[in-house]
């Protein structure tokens, strides 16, 4: 791979089960590879996707062909992710998690000498991607992670997935260029509900430029100033795989632009995002039609 990318995501599509608080169930392949790796190809970024699977239950090629921005690492595992989420409200904040089957985890071996400017790790449950991953893009790229990956864990008789504190977080934090929590995610990091008060002790950990993700708006703290836009959409159909687009959008666009405008545009793609299922599938000139109409009155 010769090209520079401007990110390399690095994380497995999951078989996701979904069913609703009526208790209609739908299947369909999603992840945060997924989510991320559309939002800021459709933004005009290149990028690379290292998807991890089983080769006969996912084909992780075709699963990003409808995009002429994604180029696809293929790596293969014994076993594919598979999700099972029950949403038990109308807004889908509420969810119970099983693990049906998994990956195995990343390891440096896997990733192909890739030149990319950001390294964004996108796993779904601990030990997805290992500590060690963290080590190994720090010396290639900057760090973008989504933090999901290392608190959210599989119970190993039951696939009950719970949340619990990064142990290591003290040690690698200072490691991150970009780091994504939701609310719930940053509470369980610093014991802390307010999200403002939250961004800042994790800034103050070593993490340099910190995304917190909310029902409401999306939050963006990089030491100095906290820039807050809100989340505008219409409906939530489009609900699974806010964050993962929200913060792929974010970071790509940081690579050209300061906080404010990638914050915009990140904010206004995910809300026009979430009125359709599945990753976002639009262009850079539908998210300024977006802004224009929503948010610059």
């Amino acid at each position: 791979m010769g090209k520079q990318f401007d990110t390399l995501i690095i994380g497995q599509p999951s078989l996701d089960i979904n069913t609703d608080h009526e208790g209609h169930t739908i299947h369909e392949i999603g992840g945060a590879v997924v989510y991320s790796g559309f939002a800021a190809a459709a933004l005009g970024h290149s990028v690379c996707v290292l998807p991890k699977a089983n080769k006969d239950t996912v084909d992780t090629v075709s699963l990003f062909a409808k995009s002429k921005n994604i180029e696809v690492a293929v790596v293969g595992s014994a076993n594919s992710t598979s999700i099972e989420n029950i949403y038990h409200t109308a807004d889908k904040e509420r969810r119970t998690c099983r693990a049906v089957s998994r990956i195995d985890g990343y390891r440096p071996a896997d990733v192909p000498p890739v030149d990319a400017k950001i390294y964004h790790l996108a796993g779904l449950m601990r030990g997805d991607i290992g500590n060690d991953m963290i080590d190994f893009a720090y010396k290639k790229a900057l760090v973008a992670v989504d933090v999901q990956g290392f608190l959210r864990c599989g119970d190993e008789k039951t696939g009950e997935m719970s949340f619990h504190d990064w142990p290591e977080k003290h040690e690698l934090l200072p490691k991150i260029r970009f780091l994504k929590t939701d609310a719930a995610e940053a509470e369980i990091l610093t014991g802390l509900k307010d999200r403002t008060e939250a961004a800042k002790v994790l800034f103050g950990w070593g993490a340099q430029e910190i995304m917190i993700t909310h029902n409401t708006e999306v939050l963006i703290y990089d030491g100095k100033t906290i820039y807050t836009e809100p989340i505008k959409a219409r409906n939530l159909s489009g609900r699974s795989g806010r964050g993962d687009t929200t913060f792929s959008s974010y970071i790509t666009e940081r690579l050209g632009v300061g906080i404010p405008e990638a914050l915009l545009t990140a904010t206004a793609l995910v809300s026009l995002k979430m009125e359709h299922p599945g990753p976002f599938n639009g262009t850079r000139a539908d998210v300024e039609a977006y802004i224009r109409e929503f948010y610059k009155k």
